[in-house]
């Protein structure tokens, strides 16, 4: 789901908010979300996970089309960590994708 299909099923859902009202909403909460992650805040959204930060170390990476070696500097990445409820609706149902036979050699 993008970013205005969840706007538009949000403004679907309740009729009585104007859509560009839902669309500064949900802009506004994402924004917030990211500016709390900029200052090194964890979010937690009860019953659906929390947002934080990781560091990465410096590394030694590879270059996949040359071969040659490039060092990786430092840096942070958002990490989201899905609470209890979300992981229980998710699985709540679900059946597991199929898997597909191995090919078997014809004689």
């Amino acid at each position: 789901m993008t970013k205005s299909e969840l706007i538009a099923h949000l403004a679907g859902a309740n009729p009585h908010l104007r859509q560009p009202d839902v669309e500064l909403i949900v802009s506004t909460i994402f924004e917030e979300i990211t500016a709390a992650l900029a200052r090194g805040d964890r979010v937690e959204l009860r019953g659906f996970g929390a947002f934080s930060i990781k560091a990465r170390d410096p590394r030694t990476g590879r270059n996949p089309r040359t071969g040659e070696t490039v060092e990786v500097s430092a840096k942070s990445v958002p990490y989201f960590k899905p609470g209890k409820e979300l992981r229980e609706r998710i699985n709540k149902g679900a059946t597991p994708p199929a898997r597909r036979a191995p090919a078997r050699a014809t004689a």
